[in-house]
């Protein structure tokens, strides 16, 4: 009897010393978890930048779209300097039209952004996700002689608080420009 209360209590010793272990182990590494969680957080900006647009432009009208919104996810989601706003910025404006671009000055464009984002934030809304119109549903046409898309594009817009979601419909026009990329030359919400 006398060797299983001996057993029974090392048991319990080894049993509670992981315990304790396994709770230090928690507490220490949490740090590095939030650390993770962070640099994943940096690595959509990262990636979303990391793109070169000039040897990989987008083949599709669809795909230049999913890209905007890749970029505007970025814009309203993720924690970023004020060197990669202005590097996500660049990016944007070169899926934009040339005509879309002149209609700003680069200080104009960058301070509008800005105010878009921190109105967005302020209401402590996010884009839970996005959804672009099937290829099939991109509507190609021909105006002034130039080549056109017209397609759509769902974001989801997460609200705060009760955590509703509010999906908001824009179309998008694109126009092929002399190397055969397509570019937004604008878009509009849809009201439905």
């Amino acid at each position: 009897m006398r060797g299983s209360k001996v057993a029974k209590t090392v048991i319990i010793v080894v049993v509670l010393a992981a315990i304790v272990l396994v709770y230090y182990y928690y507490l220490g590494h949490r740090e590095k978890r939030q650390e993770v969680e962070q640099a994943v957080a940096a690595s959509e900006v990262q990636s979303v930048l990391m793109r070169d647009l000039e040897h990989n432009y987008p083949p599709t009208p669809k795909e230049v779209v999913k890209y905007y919104a890749e970029i505007t996810e970025c814009f309203y989601n993720e924690t970023y300097s004020d060197e990669e706003l202005a590097l996500l910025a660049n990016k944007i404006q070169q899926l934009y039209d040339a005509e879309l671009v002149a209609n700003k000055t680069q200080e104009q464009y960058m301070t509008d952004l800005r105010e878009d984002i921190v109105e967005m934030k302020a209401k402590q809304y996010s884009i839970a996700g996005y959804e672009v119109s099937a290829s099939t549903d991109v509507e190609e046409f021909e105006k002034d002689g130039r080549y056109c898309a017209r397609l759509y594009c769902t974001f989801s817009i997460r609200q705060p608080g009760n955590g509703g979601r509010v999906a908001s419909l824009e179309q998008f026009v694109l126009r092929q420009d002399e190397d055969k990329h397509w570019k937004i030359l604008g878009w509009e919400l849809v009201e439905e």
